[in-house]
């Protein structure tokens, strides 16, 4: 018995679709990942991009539980001495909600160049409306 291994022209990707109303940030995150890299295919194969294309709308109405919307912190540097930003979850849901789920989901993928692979494949909306309706996305259920 062989094991078998995945070709490039074995994977099949679709296009899903999911509203993020009221979803908490997380385990939102966690499903979409799961999505992305393909885990939740029988064929999965960690050295291969498996996955399927995730459209996100509605990022602007995430939930977070507990204090995270002031606690949590999201810095970026200058690359200048004493440049370092730093702002809250609060002020990235008004500024720009798509870089949230993100860069959530980013933390979750591989350190490596697949996840760069991966994360280009996420799309996120901070309205309900997006132009890839002629890829037909599947409503997926969270």
């Amino acid at each position: 018995m062989k094991t078998y291994s995945p070709k490039p022209e074995d994977v099949s990707r679709e296009w899903f679709i999911v509203d993020a109303t009221d979803k908490i940030l997380g385990r939102l995150a966690t499903e979409i990942t799961t999505r992305l890299r393909g885990k939740h295919k029988p064929e999965f194969a960690p050295h291969m991009d498996m996955g399927d294309f995730v459209i996100v709308i509605n990022a602007d109405k995430i939930k977070v539980t507990g204090q995270k919307l002031d606690a949590k912190m999201y810095y970026k540097h200058t690359n200048h001495p004493g440049g370092l930003k730093e702002k809250s979850l609060r002020q990235m849901l008004d500024i720009k909600p798509e870089n949230v789920i993100t860069a959530a989901v980013k933390g979750m993928l591989p350190k490596n160049k697949l996840a760069a692979k991966q994360i280009k494949k996420l799309k996120v909306y901070a309205g309900s409306e997006h132009p890839h309706a002629a890829q037909a996305p599947k409503p997926l259920d969270i």
